[in-house]
């Protein structure tokens, strides 16, 4: 199994059926939701959320994901009505002009209807765990499909964060997830997988899966979505480091853009962030740095001669 990757450096280029940007990309986040941990509230209404999403584009967003519920640990669900309420207008209008759109679901049902307004790509945190009509319903339109690494819903996750080799476990867990969306029908090519940062994690085992994804993408051979935007672990870094509490989430971005320049120096296909510019920045950065060291030229060392070590009489 393998995706797409480009002759130069063995990277997947991403799933088949979305644009090939050549370096990684930049999803731009839009909550249409009233209790996200970052923003909650700030776009809940559709002409809102619309604005902000063209905003990121015009920022550098390269494609948009649409959220109608929030997964913050300790998140209740939303109800389905509910939630097309909140995701179908801004996802049709984003598409109507012309943005790649993305939608932020675990309900087949809205995975479909989202699908069928314009979106381009399901984004399932559950990776198709929550809802066993998913990977069906992705698999009838073709669409693309993030699988990410998940141990169960919001409301208990913490409980769950409890691993021995937390790479060795997420890569597992993933590898079942893929299993079971390839044998649901989804095509190996349109699948992209994020290692869950921030689901039934601690700070430690983030970090441990930062500093892992190189082997992630490698081992997996699949297009990479890391999600680390304004998550916890961010500000425990942050605090450990001034000896103070953990900042705001919406005072995290700068860290948010340091973990982008790694991903996309490690080959990630795309990161998911909430304030797109320095992202944008820093992953065009680690793109022209990867550009010139190709252009390097490759010369070896001449070998030192051998010194004649032989006795004389």
């Amino acid at each position: 199994m393998s995706a797409t990757t480009d002759a130069r450096c063995g990277r997947p280029e991403g799933p088949r059926g979305l644009p090939v940007w050549g370096r990684c990309a930049v999803m731009g986040v839009v909550n249409v939701t009233p209790d996200s941990f970052s923003d909650g509230g700030r776009w809940f209404e559709a002409e809102t959320a619309v604005k902000h999403g063209l905003d990121l584009v015009a920022q550098g967003a390269d494609l948009i994901d649409v959220g109608g519920e929030s997964t913050r640990p300790g998140a209740a669900r939303v109800d389905e009505d509910e939630e097309l309420r909140r995701v179908l207008p801004v996802v049709r209008d984003l598409a109507d002009e012309g943005v790649v759109v993305s939608v932020d679901t675990m309900r087949a049902s809205v995975a479909a209807r989202a699908l069928a307004a314009g979106a381009a790509l399901v984004n399932d945190v559950s990776g198709g765990l929550a809802d066993p009509r998913m990977v069906p319903a992705v698999a009838e339109t073709g669409a693309p499909f993030v699988v990410m690494h998940w141990r169960g819903r919001s409301i208990d996750m913490n409980n769950r964060a409890v691993y021995t080799d937390v790479v060795g476990e997420v890569l597992a867990e993933l590898r079942e997830s893929i299993h079971r969306a390839v044998c649901g029908g989804i095509d190996p090519e349109r699948i992209v997988v994020d290692p869950g940062l921030g689901f039934a994690k601690r700070a430690e085992h983030d970090l441990a899966l930062v500093a892992a994804l190189s082997r992630l993408r490698t081992e997996l051979g699949l297009p990479l979505l890391v999600a680390a935007s304004r998550k916890r672990f961010l500000g425990r870094v942050l605090a450990a480091e001034k000896g103070a509490a953990p900042p705001p989430a919406r005072e995290r971005d700068a860290a948010t853009a340091a973990v982008s320049s790694l991903a996309a120096r490690e080959g990630a296909w795309a990161v998911r962030v909430h304030e797109v510019r320095a992202s944008a920045d820093a992953v065009r950065v680690a793109h022209a740095v990867e550009q010139a060291a190709e252009a390097l030229p490759h010369t070896v060392a001449p070998v030192p001669e051998a010194k004649d070590t032989e006795a004389t009489a």
